[in-house]
């Protein structure tokens, strides 16, 4: 029995003596990971967006007639230059023009008549109710001559401003509904660019900063101010719209622009080589107490080489910037250089 109890104590030992080694040989296997790290600090870093735009004219409309007849005056050279208030078009009222006066000769009858009942009224030649439907016939016919002078006016299509008319679309005699395009009117002499930035970028826009637009067959590009911006988020697209005034020169309306967003500022930035992607956010490796440690982080504006960070990270942080594929989360490195920061 003594025997069998040896053999078993001299296999625990064995057991055990492997164990450790195996142990020990694990360890020397699994040396610190060797990496670079850079110190996290607030550094200048230029942003630039990119985004397309479309260009408006400062005022556009399409001339429609208000009412339908026959055009008899017509007033829209192709590409001619008008001042507000110019008769453009003028719709065949002669029927109204014929039942307006109509209106002022039964008017002019309604007024005696109101007047005479008025002066009886005064001596009780006449009750009151008489009087009362004469003067209603009166007020009557005014509104009605107000009526028909509101349906004149329509007769006539005046410029709304200043502008450069388009080409013409309709010839003098043709009749012509509200929904005939008679010709446009544009007012060029300032130029609207509306363009729209992801929400990601919203602290990139502001009223009055300048933003950089070229065409694509521009050689040079052109400044614009930031006039206006959409006060609210599309909750389709999550993109901001934005509007923007350009300084100086032409760019006809319609033309397909490139908006440049640049801004300088302090912000903590890694290279784009240090963000480890994952599912539910973004992360970086922070060297604490001689070991990886993965911390999220939410990231912002970027270029070719670099990323700015807008939360996770503070002034000071030891951010692993190479040999990031080979820590893993808690394990020992190995600073092997500090690398300065943007660089």
């Amino acid at each position: 029995m003594n025997y069998f109890k040896l053999i078993f104590l001299s296999l625990a030992f064995i057991a055990l003596v492997s164990c450790k080694s195996k142990n020990a040989d694990q360890k020397k296997e699994n040396p610190p990971v060797s990496v670079d790290i850079m110190i996290a600090g607030d550094e200048d870093f230029p942003t630039s967006v990119e985004v397309n735009g479309t260009v408006l004219s400062q005022e556009m409309v399409e001339l429609h007639p208000e009412i339908s007849g026959r055009i008899t005056f017509l007033n829209i050279p192709d590409g001619a230059t008008v001042k507000e208030g110019t008769i453009l078009a003028k719709i065949n009222d002669a029927d109204l023009q014929a039942e307006l006066e109509q209106q002022k000769v039964k008017l002019d009858l309604a007024a005696k008549t109101e007047a005479r009942l008025k002066k009886l009224l005064a001596v009780a030649g006449v009750d009151q109710a008489t009087y009362d439907a004469a003067l209603n016939d009166k007020e009557l016919t005014e509104a009605n001559i107000k009526v028909l002078d509101a349906d004149i006016d329509k007769t006539v299509i005046k410029a709304p401003f200043t502008g450069k008319l388009g080409l013409r679309q309709v010839s003098l005699g043709a009749y012509v509904s509200p929904t005939t395009l008679i010709g446009t009117l544009q007012q060029t002499d300032k130029i609207k660019i509306d363009f729209t930035v992801p929400s990601t970028y919203e602290n990139l826009v502001n009223v009055g900063d300048e933003v950089s637009v070229k065409t694509t067959d521009a050689s040079e590009s052109q400044t614009a101010v930031i006039s206006a911006i959409e006060p609210q988020i599309s909750t389709s697209t999550r993109n901001l719209k934005v509007r923007a005034i350009l300084n100086e020169g032409i760019i006809s309306p319609g033309t397909f622009v490139k908006v440049s967003l640049i801004q300088t500022g302090k912000s903590i930035v890694v290279p784009t080589s240090a963000i480890i992607p994952d599912a539910l956010s973004n992360q970086v490796i922070v060297v604490k107490n001689g070991k990886g440690v993965f911390v999220n982080v939410e990231t912002g504006t970027k270029n070719a080489d670099l990323v700015s960070i807008t939360k996770g990270l503070t002034a000071g942080d030891s951010i692993v910037v190479s040999g990031v594929l080979f820590v893993r989360p808690n394990a020992k490195v190995k600073v092997k250089n500090v690398k300065k920061a943007g660089k």
